[in-house]
C-alpha cells in the first residue's frame, strides 16, 4: 500500500519515523513518500521536502513568508496528484495540513489524520472541516476523544508516541555526559528556553537571572536544533554551560528544569524532573493569543492532562526574577517536589503507556487491535 505522510515539524518527523517502522511491521508492501525529516528518511521511501524548509511560525513570520507557503501547498497537491497514494496521512502541522485535506478527499483519497490540531485552545472552527474532510482522526491526548465527541466525530485515543520515544532511551552516563560538556560535579538544572530566536532572547535572560542564586547547582541551556552557539555566546559563562543536539540526555540527567511551554513541558514530565514553566512573550502577540485561546485554564500539556495544577506556570509578567526564584526553590527538594514526581506517575497512565505508534498502525492498517 502506498502512504503519503505530511509531517511540518521536527516532533512530527520523530512520531512519524515510529509509525513508519511500525506499518512496514503490518505491511510488506508499504511505500512511503513524505514531507518530514532525517529520522523519516531512515524508515526508507521519499523525502519530498525537508520540514526545515517549512516551519514559519508566528503571525508575523507566516505573514512574510506567505508566497513560500502557497507554492509549497501547490507542490503538495501537484506531487500527491502524480503519485496517487492509497493513504493520506497528516501529522499535526494543521496550517498546511488542514488545506490539503479538503483536496485529497476529493480525489478520492483516504484521509487519516495522526495527532490532532490543539483546536480544543483556538480556532475551534476548524472541528467542522476535520469533520468534513478527515476520515480517520487518531488522538493523543485523553480528552481530545471526549471534544471531538461535543461535536459527533468519533475518534480513536490512541495514546501519547511520546512514550515510545522515551522507552526506547537508554539513560546517558553522567560522567562521560558532564565531560564531554564540561560539565563540573553539581547536580543540574536544565533551561530550555525554546526554539526560536526571539523567544530566547525574552525567556533566557529571565532563566539566567536566579543563577546567582543556586550557587550548589550549574545551569545548563539546551540549545535548539537549527541555532548556531554563537547565538548563545553572550549568556554563557563558567557557571552557564550549552549542550547542543541533546536535550533529552540533559534532561535525563538533571535534577530540575525551567521550561518554555509546550511540547517540552510534556517530556519534561515523562523524563521525571520536576519543573517550572516559563512563558513571556511579546505584549501584541499575547494579547492577540489571549482573545483567540479559549475554555482552558492552562498552558501546559501537564497540567491540561491533568485538569489541575501540577506544575506552576507563571506566565507574561509573572514571569520574573522574585517568582521564578521562589517557585524554582520549592521544587528543588521538600513536599512540593515529591507531589510533582507522584502526579507525573499518573500522567503516564492517563496517557495510556506505551505502545501508541503500534495502535497507531494497527488502525491505519486495518489490522485490528488486540
Amino acid at each position: 500500500m502506498k502512504y503519503y505522510i505530511i509531517a511540518g515539524e521536527a516532533s512530527g518527523d520523530l512520531h512519524a519515523s515510529n509509525l513508519m517502522k511500525e506499518i512496514k511491521k503490518k505491511d510488506a508492501n508499504a511505500e512511503f513518500r513524505f514531507w518530514g525529516g532525517d529520522l523519516m528518511q531512515q524508515q526508507g521511501g521519499t523525502l519530498v521536502k525537508h520540514y526545515k524548509d517549512l516551519a514559519f511560525m508566528g503571525f508575523a513570520e507566516v505573514i512574510m513568508n506567505l508566497r513560500t507557503i502557497l507554492t509549497n501547498i501547490k507542490v503538495c497537491k501537484s506531487d500527491i496528484v502524480s503519485w496517487q497514494p492509497d493513504k493520506l496521512i497528516l501529522v499535526d502541522y494543521p496550517g498546511f495540513n488542514l488545506r490539503i485535506a479538503p483536496f485529497a478527499k476529493s480525489k478520492g483519497i483516504e484521509v487519516i489524520y495522526y495527532i490532532s490540531p490543539q483546536i480544543w485552545a483556538w480556532k475551534t472552527g476548524r472541528v467542522h472541516k476535520i469533520k468534513k474532510y478527515v476520515d480517520q482522526m487518531l488522538v493523543i491526548l485523553p480528552f481530545e476523544k471526549d471534544f471531538y465527541a461535543k461535536y459527533g466525530m468519533e475518534v480513536d485515543f490512541v495514546g501519547h508516541p511520546l512514550l515510545d520515544a522515551i522507552e526506547q532511551r537508554e539513560t546517558p552516563n553522567e560522567t562521560e555526559f558532564k565531560k564531554k560538556w564540561n560539565l563540573d560535579s553539581r547536580p543540574i538544572i536544565a533551561l530550555l528556553p525554546g526554539s526560536r530566536k526571539q523567544e530566547i532572547k525574552t525567556k533566557l535572560p529571565i532563566m539566567l537571572s536566579v543563577v546567582k542564586d543556586f550557587p550548589d547547582y550549574q545551569f545548563v541551556v539546551a540549545g535548539a536544533p537549527g541555532q548556531d552557539k554563537s547565538f548563545y555566546s553572550s549568556y554563557l559563562n563558567d557557571s552557564i554551560k550549552l549542550v547542543e543536539n541533546e536535550t533529552y540526555n540533559l534532561l535525563q540527567l538533571s535534577h530540575a528544569a525551567l521550561v518554555t511551554s509546550g511540547t517540552a513541558t510534556l517530556e519534561t514530565a515523562l523524563l521525571n524532573v520536576p519543573e517550572v514553566v516559563c512563558y513571556k512573550g511579546s505584549r501584541i502577540s499575547y494579547e492577540i493569543g489571549k482573545r483567540l485561546i479559549k475554555h482552558i485554564e492552562y498552558i501546559s500539556l501537564v497540567n491540561l492532562i491533568m485538569d489541575k495544577e501540577v506544575v506552576k506556570e507563571l506566565i507574561q509578567n509573572e514571569l520574573n526574577y522574585k517568582n521564578l526564584k521562589k517557585e524554582l526553590s520549592a521544587i528543588l527538594s521538600g513536599n512540593k517536589r515529591e507531589e510533582i514526581l507522584k502526579n507525573y506517575s499518573e500522567i503516564r497512565n492517563k496517557l495510556g503507556g506505551t505502545g501508541a505508534s503500534e495502535r497507531t498502525a494497527d488502525l491505519i492498517t486495518n489490522k485490528k487491535i488486540v
